[in-house]
């Protein structure tokens, strides 16, 4: 397939990626209030939607799955604002078991596993780190809320109103197309709101799925030219660039953490040379939930996805520019690995427990 069709392609998936942002909006507006708290009556407590979040994630592999989920569950009015924070902030935490278990694959051989499960739970810890200071910080003062609200009415309106989408007009037509087809079978109410809450949410996983494997290998010679460019220059800032540009391209974190890891161990990509590659990653993965609030017709979509934005901004600012608070994800990925290589056990553990234990018990007990 040629380069100029494959783009083509990409810009038709991203349609079909509104559309289904669009469907779920729609799916959950049919559905009553009454199935609505019943379904998300378990994430008011903040802490309760961070391990939402966690789940939602490790389940699709994919923030921008999620996120995405998110920002139409805001948009549809049924989770709030305020309780979506978390979730966006989970969502973050959750990325990061997909690197985190292709680490383990270099189980085998020990000196390559050490080097490879550092790396990947450099990750990890950074995320775990921002969410601890953030999550209080912003629950306190309500920091990021604030700021990204008022960029967001600088830009579309205040909370409370609809603004005039052009993007939502595009892609509201199909769902109404079908919405009228099923009505003529007589599905209408709940069960319509349950079929295009599912319908979208499938359509969103899919076209993410689809545009990611185009862009990739629309991509692939650039990235990889992109990011050796960077590791021979040796610039932190430039690294962390590349991690922003090459997420963006390939619309996907995972993949560009996860391409991290055989490097580092192999012994070619050194952990701290592949770690500001990982956190322009965290901010380049964002633009999928900005590309998402823009199929809704709520400004507080809007404001949740730039949360985001500024939540995975706003952590690079706080831990990368001092060494002291930089080296802390380093040396905790450092001391955990150099542990998994005596107790391989431990690593396997440590995945469960991390990314689905821990979040399970924590929403059981908090719901």
């Amino acid at each position: 397939m040629s380069p100029l069709v494959r783009a083509g392609l990409v810009v038709a998936l991203i349609y079909v990626f509104l559309v289904g942002v669009s469907s779920l909006e729609s799916g959950i507006g049919h559905l009553g209030g009454n199935t609505q708290e019943a379904l998300f009556s378990g994430v008011r407590n903040p802490l309760a939607g961070l391990f939402v979040g966690i789940l939602g994630t490790v389940l699709v592999q994919s923030s921008s799955a999620s996120t995405s989920v998110i920002v139409g569950l805001v948009a549809s009015g049924v989770v709030s604002f305020e309780h979506a924070v978390p979730m966006v902030m989970g969502a973050n935490i959750g990325t990061t078991v997909t690197n985190t278990l292709v680490s383990i694959a270099h189980m085998r051989r020990s000196f390559e596993f050490q080097r490879a499960f550092a790396a990947a739970t450099v990750h990890d810890f950074f995320n775990v780190v921002i969410v601890a200071v953030l999550l209080p910080v912003e629950l306190a003062t309500g920091v990021l809320s604030t700021l990204a609200e008022g960029i967001s009415e600088t830009l579309v309106g205040s909370a409370g109103t609809e603004w005039k989408s052009p993007v939502k007009t595009l892609v509201k037509e199909p769902v109404g197309w079908f919405e009228g087809i099923w009505n003529r079978f007589g599905v209408d109410g709940t069960a319509l709101g349950a079929l295009l809450v599912i319908c979208g949410i499938a359509t969103v996983l899919l076209a993410l799925a689809l545009v990611t494997k185009n862009m990739r290998r629309m991509v692939a010679e650039r990235v990889e030219r992109s990011l050796n460019m960077a590791l021979a220059r040796g610039n932190g800032m430039i690294a962390l660039l590349v991690g922003v540009a090459i997420t963006i391209s390939v619309q996907s974190s995972s993949i560009t953490t996860s391409m991290l890891i055989p490097l580092c161990a192999a012994g070619v990509l050194s952990l701290r040379n592949a770690y500001p590659v990982t956190l322009g990653a965290n901010v380049g993965t964002t633009i999928t939930a900005l590309l998402a609030s823009l199929a809704t017709s709520r400004p507080e979509a809007l404001t949740i996805a730039l949360v985001h934005s500024l939540f995975n901004i706003g952590g690079i600012l706080l831990l990368y520019p001092i060494k002291a608070l930089r080296e802390i994800p380093v040396h905790a990925a450092e001391t955990l690995a150099k542990v998994a290589l005596k107790r391989r056990w431990l690593a396997v553990g440590y995945v469960t427990g991390m990314f689905m234990i821990v979040p399970l018990i924590g929403f059981a007990l908090l719901r």
